[in-house]
């Protein structure tokens, strides 16, 4: 995204006076968000903040980048190194059963026969033939259909 400019004299004053402004734009961001940023690191020059880390989601993120702009003193927040964490759904599998072909596994994992090519297609390596799957196979169920 790049800069996030700012009005560098209005918000709330900050800096106590000391040299650590990135310091204390850390310390605030981590206070109003415990736990839900990661390896946050915040460097401060000529009134441009910059922030580093992985926040837990857009929200997160967003609310972090306002927090640090809207501080007297700063005229502009860089989030190019201020992403958001990757989210890591789990994996379903599937053990196919005696009678099963992937239109009754497609309606009984994802709610819809119609849906038994979305299966076939995660399980390409696995499925040569869409209609030769044996039981005690173990397939991949595909999410976000």
């Amino acid at each position: 995204m790049g800069l996030l400019d700012f009005i560098k004299d209005a918000g709330a004053s900050l800096f106590g006076g000391g040299k650590d402004e990135a310091g204390e734009i850390k310390s605030m961001l981590e206070s109003n968000f415990p736990g839900r940023i990661d390896n946050l690191k915040v460097e401060y020059d000529d009134d441009v903040v910059t922030l580093y880390g992985q926040a837990d989601d857009q929200d997160t993120r967003e609310k972090a980048l306002l927090l640090a702009g809207n501080v007297k003193g700063v005229a502009a927040v860089n989030d190019d190194y201020f992403t958001i964490k990757p989210v890591v759904e789990e994996t379903t599998y599937y053990v196919v059963q005696p009678g099963d072909n992937l239109s009754k596994i497609a309606q009984k994992t994802i709610g819809n026969a119609n849906k038994y090519n979305a299966i076939f297609e995660a399980n390409r390596e696995v499925i040569k033939d869409p209609n030769l799957i044996y039981p005690g196979q173990k397939l991949r169920i595909p999410k976000n259909l």
